[in-house]
């Protein structure tokens, strides 16, 4: 069934640029856009329905490339200590952090951890998400690694977004393997992820490269693993020291690594090799009080895509609007409007390996688009908060929100 969107302007997003059409149509074929361009070159067709876009701007589905979004309680407790001076290494140290949040998620049924991760990304859906990368990774052993993929896989039949599940299990140290890393690496690679592989569960496979995690020996078994299992691999890199973790994740071809404020030049070049994206993570940046940051003009210089996301979390970035993080990737890493549209759309899909599909809108990809009520694209960024009038299609339908 063809429907026509007419009356509205588009930013595309091709080759990463606003790449804008005026006076603009979309033509969608069930899922798919079957035609797009100014309303004056519209063949002459048959739509089963037309619908009047008003003016706006559209733009493709926006993309959060990283999230936690699945988990047991929340850290506020732990928020309240880091005002007052203890730092996240410290609280990791003494039981909290992701330890914490381990044990809540532990305790909690499916069914708490869907009901409390849908109230979570409803509201990044009101904000204009339509694809989304969910994390594992507080569960730690394979009954409760296993819990949080299949509610991920629950969220993507509830809700009108595209789902991606990764497998984070190299998180961080369980209690019951404390002082032997080695062996709950050994578990991961020989038991867990084969397991959680064969049952459907996983898209694509995560770690967490720092001191205070896992070290790059440890995290390239975890490679080795996901790569004969042909799943592809993202990396936790550079969040807090120098490890050369984006250089192995380069080197094993990542879709992505992930928050790199301590990356060197070196880092940078093997990744512009590989084609990995840097994902940067404002939230957890602004949250933790960092003033380290992410090597922008090496990225630029160098050709990196650039790609943003929220990183939902409930410790180090509780973050609840990707358009907030956009606004964050400007003022704090002065990417253009323009660069920071292109970081939650064709970028963030290069990041989980969805670009021949998503964050464009170009024929024959899937007909996912949000049509702003503004008069310029770069509101999207400019406004802080609130609730830009918008609608929401996905899979060429309109999501009601």
């Amino acid at each position: 069934m063809k429907k026509l969107w007419k009356n509205c302007h588009i930013a595309t997003m091709q080759a990463g640029q606003y790449s804008s059409i005026e006076n603009a149509a979309i033509v969608t074929l069930g899922q798919q856009i079957h035609w797009i361009g100014t309303f004056k070159d519209l063949p002459a067709d048959a739509y089963a329905e037309t619908i009047d876009l008003n003016g706006a701007w559209v733009t493709p589905g926006l993309i959060d490339c990283h999230t936690h979004s699945v988990f047991g309680g929340n850290r506020s407790v732990e928020f309240e200590k880091r005002l007052q001076g203890v730092s996240y290494a410290e609280i990791a140290a003494s039981g909290g952090g992701i330890a914490s949040t381990v044990r809540a998620t532990r305790e909690a049924s499916e069914e708490q951890l869907l009901a409390s991760a849908l109230k979570r990304i409803r509201c990044l859906l009101k904000d204009g998400v339509t694809t989304i990368e969910i994390k594992s990774g507080y569960g730690l052993d394979y009954a409760n690694e296993r819990k949080m993929l299949r509610v991920i896989r629950q969220i993507a039949e509830t809700l009108p977004m595209t789902v991606r599940s990764t497998c984070l299990a190299a998180h961080a140290l369980p209690p019951e393997y404390q002082d032997q890393s080695d062996a709950y690496i050994e578990h991961i690679c020989n038991d867990m992820l084969p397991k959680l592989h064969q049952e459907g569960l996983v898209d694509a496979v995560d770690a967490f490269c720092e001191y205070l995690a896992f070290s790059p020996a440890q995290v390239e078994r975890v490679f080795k693993t996901a790569q004969s299992l042909n799943l592809p691999i993202k990396l936790h890199a550079e969040q807090l020291s120098s490890l050369g973790g984006s250089s192995l994740a380069a080197r094993y071809q990542a879709l992505s690594a992930d928050h790199l404020e301590f990356m060197t030049e070196d880092d940078v070049k093997a990744m512009a090799a590989a084609g990995t994206v840097a994902v940067l993570l404002p939230g957890a940046f602004y949250f933790l009080r960092e003033t380290k940051y992410p090597p922008l003009e090496s990225l630029q210089q160098y050709g990196v895509r650039i790609a943003l996301s929220s990183d939902l979390n409930p410790g180090t970035s509780p973050a609840l609007s990707l358009r907030l993080m956009m606004n964050m990737g400007s003022t704090l890493f002065r990417l253009t409007p323009e660069q920071t549209l292109a970081a939650v759309t064709i970028h963030a899909a290069h990041a989980l390996g969805l670009q021949e599909t998503h964050g464009s809108l170009e024929q024959g990809k899937v007909a996912d688009f949000v049509a702003w009520d503004i008069e310029h694209p770069s509101e999207i960024v400019y406004w802080l908060g609130g609730d830009l009038p918008k609608r929401i299609i996905q899979h060429g339908n309109e999501v009601s929100i």
